[in-house]
């Protein structure tokens, strides 16, 4: 199945991966490993998944400043995903996702829990829009 979803830019261009999608807000500091990339957050439905060439679909940010820091330090270590799609702005999530060079959209809350896991994303920015392709 393929259909197609509207977001918006915040920063970067194109990018396409297989997504990773949470419906829980994602803490860094604390709650990702960066020298491996995976999520720690014990609680989290994404326990133990890597961010890793993914693109990475959550709601929003949990937590302090020190988001950002993680968040590149596990990029610098190779553990960068494809790109961010959120659904609210979070300013220490844009300001990680610059600083990392990593493409960031915002889709409408009902369009992100069209998204699963698995789902293979074109994120299109200057074309407002995400391909989604559903294998299963």
């Amino acid at each position: 199945m393929k259909f197609t979803i509207p977001c918006r830019r915040v920063y970067g261009g194109n990018a396409e991966g297989e997504a990773l999608v949470t419906r829980q807000r994602i803490s860094f500091w604390g709650g990702v490993n960066p020298l491996e990339g995976k999520i720690i957050e014990r609680r989290h439905e994404l326990a133990g998944q890597s961010i890793k060439d993914r693109v990475l679909v959550f709601p929003s940010g949990k937590g302090s400043s020190g988001w950002s820091g993680v968040f590149v330090a596990a990029c610098m270590l190779g553990h960068r995903p494809k790109a961010i799609v959120n659904v609210e702005v979070d300013p220490i999530v844009v300001s990680a996702a610059v600083t990392a060079d990593v493409p960031m959209v915002l889709v409408s809350k009902s369009d992100m829990e069209r998204l699963k896991t698995g789902d293979y994303l074109r994120v299109r920015p200057g074309e407002e829009e995400i391909k989604v392709e559903r294998t299963t």
